[in-house]
């Protein structure tokens, strides 16, 4: 029993950390604009690797 629990809780940590990982990210992104647009996870600007790019830049899509 005490292995789940134990389990659960650092499932729960992990994804806790993960989200200020994101969150870190985009204050960084938001701090210094000219290192380029922040990459989304669902895709977007930045995402040039997803084919959501036309000629080398991005759409005007965000």
């Amino acid at each position: 029993m005490a292995t789940y629990l134990v389990t659960i809780v650092l499932i729960l940590l992990l994804l806790l950390a993960w989200l200020a990982v994101q969150r870190a990210y985009r204050l960084f992104a938001r701090h210094h604009p000219e290192l380029g647009p922040f990459r989304r996870e669902e895709g977007g600007c930045g995402a040039c690797s997803a084919g959501k790019c036309g000629g080398g830049h991005c759409s005007g899509e965000e």
